[in-house]
């Protein structure tokens, strides 16, 4: 496999990695089930960008849903939320120039693949640094769950992947 090759799989598989760690990190909603958009009938929020109104906005929440979090569980997990979006700010902004310097790269017809190749392992390296603050994340919001409500968790990610599996065979099918 030539070089850009495995830069391209390395980018796909980080960013394929932070597109399943992504509902995890975002699980900071704090409205109830009866709240959610599947529950309203209401299928993309206020501004037609997804759940919430944002991209990614309560889709961490479901798995949390039905959880019954403490107020107090929910305001750390927001607060956790918070906190990981402050404190990736400037790395998730370094990402996106470092996305539209990729694009540039190609640009009026030419395709310049020493400036792409350089540009996706730096965005390789900075993707790496999101997806381990995106762990930490992760980690201490699932240190504010009780033991059972883990136990919980677990049951509802092996529903899930179980579905997924499914859904997979189906498709092929």
């Amino acid at each position: 496999m030539n070089k850009l090759g495995k830069i391209k799989t390395l980018t796909i598989a980080s960013l394929s990695a932070v597109a399943l760690a992504a509902p995890i990190a975002f699980a900071q909603s704090t409205t109830t089930t009866q709240d959610t958009p599947q529950a309203t009938g209401q299928r993309h929020g206020e501004h037609g960008k997804g759940w919430g109104g944002r991209r990614g906005g309560r889709m961490g929440g479901m798995m949390f849903a039905g959880m019954n979090l403490t107020d107090d569980q929910k305001a750390k997990m927001k607060e956790i939320g918070q906190s990981f979006r402050e404190s990736t700010k400037s790395l998730r902004e370094q990402l996106r120039a470092k996305r539209q310097e990729l694009r540039q790269a190609s640009e009026g017809g030419t395709f310049n693949e020493a400036l792409a190749t350089q540009k996706l392992q730096e965005s390789a390296g900075l993707q790496a640094k999101l997806m381990g603050e995106q762990f930490r994340m992760r980690q201490q919001m699932l240190s504010v769950l009780t033991p059972e409500q883990k136990t919980q968790l677990e049951q509802k990610r092996a529903e899930f992947k179980a579905k997924r599996a499914n859904h997979g065979e189906r498709k092929v099918q």
